[in-house]
């Protein structure tokens, strides 16, 4: 029988919601020191020669988009946006996996960290991570914000997230898809994961609750990453994994307010996280100094990473995953924010990895075309960040986030255009893919000619820039960016055979066409202007 949520007393372990009442082998907030030994002894991690610690997830280094399922009930069918994306399951099955997951982890040791989602505290959720897993418990510990020793005496868990990595479901009696499962149940505010290690599992899970949360009371839930210059000013950094988020957010002359998942209510951005998931493929100390430095320090988890025979990492080493990460806590970057707050975003940044070539490396878009591209979401999903891709490929993702909205594309769109336009914020589309060609004969843009052109954007310094209207996207091209080679700034100029780019741009116009049909319906005449041209 399931258990009942709602009544079921709270024992002196604090489990008894989950029916872990007489449970007795829990350890409750360790501290990362405390959590490293656990995962050492346990045989879920080896120490780098830095100290730094090194996991690996098994047969998945990705997230299971295809498992992840959400409850359908009453409270909440007719706001989610169901789909391919947001899958439905029913309440039968979660109570069944539920009673599965309990009566496995009832023998088992269990890490429990209590942690808060949002610095700000108006619109934080408090947050309990459950696992079998000691390297979970590290992992959260840095994702997410941790209460002083006062708020964690007072703390009770609106979300609770219970993992059972090594647990495995049966598809034919459990109605899963595979031998993994994760299931989001909002009337009984629990993510259950099963058959993955796979951290990114447990910090986007919450995330998707977050992003159905904060649209109710008004606040902007935003895929993002965010930093501010001296004077304050705020910029946001929209992408999907591996367009540079984190890469471009982790300026050493602004601080960095956080590098994945943001608020924008009334009165500012804030943080979710009180860390960094960051990709370390191909990572050098060169091009990436806050991030790389990162992994020489104790408290860095650094997932599915080959290490040499020295205990080195090698990030050039693909051949566990494409997908190798670090996960460490936002204060191991020196320029980082102490609060996690920001003001209202004078620019917005939508970022995207082109792999056809074609799309100029800066524009500026319109408040129509903004809200055009936030909808379509186009980019390259990126080898490894979800099973099953090995090379990019093309990919339209709302909001550039869509895996993580349960809502409908367009609640976001309208209130990220309402903000927008409260505080008339600049908008810049960023391409961070390839020049020269598209995917396999050009090359990917330089990481310096991108910093310098969103560093001039951001200071203001393209204001009395001649602009150019690209033919086919419509957006504004500058001609000249300081520090930048002119011919780089207009894509076709980059193609030795430009019949050729002209065949690419009509081709991903059509794509964005073609897309926005299923958004047609509801867009007006002024979106759909917006429209690349054919």
């Amino acid at each position: 029988m399931s258990v009942d949520y709602k009544s079921h007393p709270k024992s002196k372990t604090g489990l008894g919601y989950l029916g872990l009442d007489k449970h007795e082998n829990v350890f409750w907030n360790l501290s990362p020191a405390e959590l490293y030994e656990q995962a050492i002894i346990r045989g879920e991690a080896i120490l780098t020669k830095d100290h730094a610690l090194r996991v690996l997830t098994g047969q998945y280094t990705g997230r299971s988009p295809m498992d992840k399922f959400i409850v359908d009930q009453p409270s909440i069918h007719d706001d989610i946006d169901w789909g391919e994306i947001n899958q439905p399951i029913s309440e039968e099955v979660f109570d069944n996996l539920f009673d599965k997951t309990i009566s496995y982890l009832e023998d088992k040791d269990l890490f429990v960290k209590d942690l808060f989602c949002g610095a700000d505290k108006k619109n934080r959720l408090n947050v309990r991570v459950v696992s079998e897993a000691a390297y979970h418990g590290l992992f959260s510990h840095n994702m997410f914000i941790n209460p002083s020793d006062e708020e964690l005496k007072d703390h009770e868990p609106e979300f609770t997230v219970l993992a059972a990595p090594h647990l495995k479901a049966d598809p034919e009696k459990d109605g899963t898809r595979t031998s993994t499962y994760i299931l989001c149940n909002f009337e009984k505010k629990i993510i259950l994961i099963g058959g993955t290690l796979y951290s990114g599992e447990v910090k986007k899970g919450i995330f998707g609750v977050m992003n159905y949360l904060l649209p109710k009371k008004g606040v902007m839930a935003m895929h993002c990453s965010a930093n501010h210059d001296e004077n304050g000013k705020t910029a946001v950094f929209f992408g999907l994994s591996g367009t540079g988020k984190t890469t471009l957010s982790a300026d050493p002359e602004k601080t960095l307010i956080g590098d994945d998942e943001h608020g924008w209510s009334d009165e500012g951005t804030f943080n979710f996280e009180g860390g960094c998931y960051a990709k370390t493929i191909n990572l050098s100390q060169e091009n990436e100094p806050l991030i790389y430095a990162t992994t020489k320090m104790p408290g860095t988890i650094l997932e599915n990473v080959v290490l040499d025979k020295n205990r080195e990492p090698d990030f050039d080493d693909v051949s566990l995953t494409q997908n190798t990460r670090c996960s460490y806590p936002l204060e191991f970057i020196p320029n980082a924010s102490k609060n996690g707050k920001g003001g209202h975003p004078e620019n917005i940044i939508f970022l995207t990895a082109d792999a056809f070539g074609v799309l100029p490396p800066i524009s500026k878009l319109t408040p129509e075309q903004a809200m055009y591209h936030f909808i379509s979401g186009y980019t390259a999903k990126v080898a490894g960040t979800e099973r099953g891709v090995t090379e990019p490929q093309a990919t339209f993702s709302a909001c550039f986030g869509a895996p993580f909205m349960p809502l409908h594309p367009t609640v976001y769109a309208e209130l990220l255009a309402k903000k927008i336009r409260t505080h008339n914020s600049n908008v810049w589309l960023v391409n961070t893919g390839w020049t020269g060609g598209e995917y396999g004969t050009g090359h990917r843009m330089k990481l310096p000619h991108t910093r310098r052109m969103l560093s001039e954007a951001i200071a203001g310094n393209l204001e009395n820039v001649e602009f150019v209207k690209d033919p086919v996207f419509g957006v504004q091209v500058p001609t000249e960016v300081d520090g930048v080679p002119s011919e780089v700034l207009v894509p076709r100029n980059t193609w030795a055979d430009k019949e050729a780019y002209d065949a690419k741009a009509k081709k991903l116009a059509a794509m964005f066409i073609k897309n926005f049909e299923q958004f047609a319906d509801e867009a007006s005449d002024e979106l759909l202007a917006a429209a690349p041209s054919v």
